[in-house]
C-alpha cells in the first residue's frame, strides 16, 4: 500500500447553508466540487478537478503539496456533470479518465473502468447511482482504503442519491468497508453501510461523520488511530 492522499478543497452543493434563500436563477447556487490529489510512485492523480470559487484553491495546496499542475499525469472524473469537470485544463499533461475510456491529447484507448489500474495502488470502479456512468478512484495507503466517489452526498445526508433511483455504487463501495469517509470534503470515521436499510446508512453518516471530521483534519496521522477503517471522499 504505498499511494498517500490529500485533500486539495472541500466542495459544497445548492443544499449547503451559505445557499440559504436563493433559487438558482436571479441569485445563483454557490456549487463547488470536492477535489483530490493521489499519488503513487510517479502517479500523480487529481479527482474531479470541478467548479471552485478560485483556482486557487486547488492551485495552492497541490504546490503546498509538492506539486505543480504539469506534474500531474492523471485526472479522474467521477462523472460528467461541469460542477466536476470544469478545471481540468489546468493539467495540460495529463491523461483523463471517465467510464468509458482514457484520453491524452488525440488519443482515445476504449477500456472497461472497472479494476482499471492507474498505477499499482490506484483503480477505478464503476459505481452507478447519482449518474448510470459514475465511477469511484479506489486507493491502497498506508492509512487503509481510500475511495473517491459521488456515492454520498455529505456527512449529513442524504443517505441515498435522490436524483437516482439507483443505489447499486453507494452498496458497492460498502463492500469495500470504507472506514473514514469524506463526502463533499467532510470526514465520516466509520463503515456507511454499517446498516443497509435507508434509515441505517443516514444514521451512520451523520452520527461518525462529526466525530470523525475534526479528527482527520486536526491531524492526518489521527486516521491511523481508527482501527480498521478506511477514507471515501465523495465530490
Amino acid at each position: 500500500m504505498t499511494a498517500t492522499f490529500t485533500l486539495l478543497t472541500t466542495g459544497y452543493d445548492s443544499l449547503d447553508t451559505r445557499n440559504a434563500g436563493r433559487d438558482g436563477r436571479e441569485e445563483p447556487w454557490h456549487v463547488a466540487s470536492t477535489v483530490c490529489l493521489l499519488r503513487d510512485g510517479d502517479t500523480i492523480v487529481v479527482v474531479d478537478p470541478g467548479m471552485v470559487e478560485d483556482r486557487k484553491l486547488i492551485l495552492d495546496p497541490l504546490a503546498a503539496a509538492g506539486f505543480s499542475p504539469e506534474q500531474v499525469t492523471d485526472v479522474v472524473f467521477s462523472h460528467h456533470h461541469p460542477d466536476h469537470t470544469l478545471n481540468a485544463a489546468l493539467f495540460p499533461h495529463a491523461r483523463a479518465h471517465d467510464v468509458w475510456a482514457t484520453y491524452h491529447n488525440h488519443l482515445w484507448y476504449d477500456r472497461p473502468a472497472d479494476g482499471y489500474q492507474l498505477s499499482p495502488s490506484i483503480r477505478l470502479i464503476e459505481t452507478p447511482g447519482h449518474t448510470p456512468q459514475d465511477i469511484s478512484t479506489v486507493a491502497e495507503t498506508a492509512d487503509g482504503t481510500v475511495v473517491l466517489t459521488h456515492a454520498w452526498w455529505s456527512v449529513h445526508g442524504p443517505a441515498e442519491d435522490p436524483t437516482s433511483d439507483d443505489h447499486e455504487g453507494a452498496d458497492l463501495v460498502v463492500e469495500l468497508a470504507p472506514q473514514v469517509s469524506v463526502a463533499l470534503g467532510e470526514c465520516v470515521a466509520g463503515n456507511l453501510g454499517l446498516g443497509r436499510e435507508r434509515d441505517d446508512r443516514q444514521r451512520a453518516v451523520r452520527v461518525l461523520g462529526r466525530a470523525a471530521q475534526d479528527a482527520v483534519h486536526r491531524r492526518a496521522d489521527a486516521i491511523a488511530l481508527i482501527e480498521g477503517w478506511s477514507h471515501v471522499c465523495g465530490s
